[in-house]
């Protein structure tokens, strides 16, 4: 299906004559195959991540501050080097353990607060760094054990709109579960206007993927009770904790919804942890775009705030998923 931008300058809202209540929408447990989820977990599991892993937001590694995060039991620092580059590694200092998330930056270099020892990215004193990526979004680092896969130079980040003509804005949340969990949330569409009527209706899977591997929906962005804001969603999975939605058709052609699943390891409690990072990056042809482009930091928070209503919601069911799967009473 090929992208188009809405003709002229018609507005996107359209009006729902006849909301159906949400008790009386078409039923799509049907649908939501078990089995068709589960054969689409599996192929994205199957693909290689060439062992990168997403840290958080490019923008939470600021300058002049270590920023600290365990990844898959791995614990690991991040910081900016004298040249606003990202640089990580090991999160322990290599000569007593001090945990250097808590180190300063001084002029690009890491000083480890206990003893004093700096670290400018290179490797010294039994510290070595590990590959790292900034792709203008998200932070990501390789980390070779654990993934255990043939590594690859960068990360591969899903394509986007130009950074100049796009406005974003990254979510983070934390689950109890297992990254599988959260994308077999997200590889899983027919949920949408039953477990999110708040923000989505009228919604038709028109491609459920098993052929093509690339899920194609149609659903509208609910405003207000009547007013929606229909288009056409495209859902994949190029990795085994990615999944993208590209929208194709309607309002907003081109833009793009990242969803990480980071395994940082086992909680207090035993239970495994996820880091669900979704970065949206929103694009439009509406001249009146650019200038929300400019209030871009007033709608930040508001993009972040809308995506944590939906992961609130989001993060349960993978939850769910999680203890039905750890107590073998997951169907199928």
């Amino acid at each position: 299906m090929s992208p188009r931008a809405p003709r002229g300058r018609r507005l996107p809202v359209s009006v729902r004559r006849h909301p159906v209540a949400w008790h009386r929408q078409r039923s799509t447990w049907k649908d939501a195959s078990p089995a068709l989820i589960g054969a689409a977990l599996a192929r994205a599991r199957a693909r290689p991540s060439g062992n990168w892993y997403v840290l958080g937001p490019s923008s939470a590694v600021r300058p002049g501050a270590g920023y600290g995060r365990t990844v898959a039991g791995t614990e690991v620092v991040a910081w900016r080097d004298a040249r606003g580059a990202l640089v990580a590694g090991p999160g322990a200092c290599p000569h007593l353990g001090a945990a250097l998330a808590q180190a300063p930056v001084v002029c690009g270099t890491l000083v480890c607060p206990w003893h004093g020892l700096a670290l400018d990215g290179a490797p010294f004193g039994g510290w070595n760094p590990y590959p790292a990526h900034d792709d203008g979004v998200l932070a990501w680092v390789r980390l070779d054990g654990p993934g255990g896969e043939e590594p690859c130079d960068r990360p591969a980040v899903p394509a986007r709109p130009p950074a100049d003509l796009s406005l974003t804005a990254v979510y983070t949340g934390t689950g109890a579960c297992d990254p599988e969990d959260v994308v077999a949330n997200r590889l899983d569409p027919w949920h949408g206007a039953w477990f999110h009527p708040y923000s989505f209706v009228d919604l038709t899977v028109l491609d459920d993927g098993a052929a093509g591997d690339v899920l194609t929906v149609q659903v509208s962005f609910k405003l207000a009770r009547r007013l929606v804001v229909p288009v056409t969603a495209e859902f994949s999975a190029p990795g085994p904790r990615t999944v993208v939605m590209r929208i194709t058709e309607g309002e907003g052609v081109g833009s793009v919804v990242e969803t990480h699943a980071t395994p940082l390891g086992a909680g207090s409690d035993g239970r495994p942890r996820t880091l669900v990072t979704e970065a949206v990056v929103a694009a439009s042809h509406r001249p009146g775009f650019a200038l929300a482009r400019t209030a871009a930091p007033l709608l930040r928070p508001l993009m972040r705030r809308a995506a944590g209503r939906l992961w609130q919601d989001d993060l349960a069911y993978a939850e769910r998923r999680w203890e039905l799967r750890s107590t073998g009473r997951f169907p199928g």
